[in-house]
Formats: structure tokens, sequence, C-alpha cells
């Protein structure tokens, strides 16, 4: 079966959410056009590594190619609502490509289906029929920059980490390796 590339070039929405409660959440990126909604699981760590590169790719962006970019998401950009229900997983992130397109002066963000395959470069940002399934995004520095900030949101909205060990807090609290084993709770 030929590979599915959804492309969004003028996207209404580009979200990083989540499903469910800290410690067992979910995590996303939903892209919605007109009537199009696509969907994709990935990792905690992959949302705040993309949301961190963006940024660099900003940076990149303005010194290199003198593009505006804002220091901080214009308020009409950031969107805080939840993601659209239902939430259907159109495919799990494996590999993600990010760039800069000169001529539409836009991000583009390239999330690739998991594969057991090796992939090819050639692959993560061209249209042959040969390949993982994937989603590519089209974003303006502005709404790039307003996504940067939500992902960053979604990612640190969870449980807060011990400050000893960085290692996730649950209610009742966790064994802490710096405590000697002894039981640590958010309150201590």
């Amino acid at each position: 079966m030929p590979r599915v590339i959804h492309v969004f070039r003028q996207p209404d929405r580009f979200v990083a959410g989540t499903v469910g409660q800290p410690g067992e959440r979910a995590f996303y990126l939903q892209a919605s056009e007109d009537v199009r909604m696509v969907s994709v699981a990935l990792e905690k760590q992959q949302v705040a590594v993309l949301a961190e590169r963006i940024g660099s790719l900003l940076e990149e962006v303005h010194r290199r190619f003198g593009a505006e970019v804002p220091d901080a998401a214009p308020d009409d950009l950031l969107d805080m609502e939840p993601l659209q229900a239902p939430v259907e997983e159109e495919f799990r992130v494996g590999t993600m490509g990010l760039g800069w397109d000169a001529e539409t002066r836009a991000v583009v963000i390239e999330l690739l289906a998991a594969t057991e395959e090796e992939l090819d470069e050639a692959v993560v940002l061209d249209d042959t029929e040969e390949g993982p399934d994937a989603v590519r995004v089209f974003l303006s520095p502005a709404e790039a920059r307003a996504f940067a900030e939500r992902a960053d949101r979604v990612v640190n909205a969870g449980r807060k980490p011990c400050p000893l060990c960085g290692e996730p807090l649950d209610p009742e609290g966790h064994i802490c390796p710096r405590q000697n084993g002894y039981r640590r709770s958010e309150g201590s």
C-alpha cells in the first residue's frame, strides 16, 4: 500500500496535547485544516525536543535570513484549548524532521510513522511512494513560536520533579535514590 502524506500548508490549528492523568498521559500532536484533522502519538521527550529545536531553528532563521521572528508568541496565536475529540491516532511518530522553506518563509515540521526499517534521508522530505506515512505542517515563524510555547507548557504540566533526583513525584511520593531509599513525598 502506498504511503500517505498528510500536508497542512495553512493549518487552522497545530498543537501538542495530552490525554489522561499526570503519570499516565499519552502525548499527541494534532493538525487541522478546514474539515481535515490528523492526530499522531509520540513520546513526551519527542514533544520537548521538538519545542526546543523549533526555538533554535527560529533563532537561526532570524540570524541567517533576517526573517521576522517574534521573541514570544503573540497572544492571539496561543491556543490553550484541549485537543479536539475524538483523538484517533493516525500513527506513532518515529522520526521527526524540521526545516525552513525560504520560498514560503515557513517552518516545516515533518512527522514520520515509526518503522522497523532504517530510513534513507531522501524519504524525510520527499514525496516518494515508498516509506512510512507522514504528516507535514507549514507554520509561520509566529505560529511556530506559539506551538513551541504550548508544547513546553504541555510537557511541564505533568508531575512535579523531585528536587533531589529529578524523577517525577507521584502523589504518594517515590523512593528517592539520593535519600538512600527513603520515601520522599511532594510535601517533603
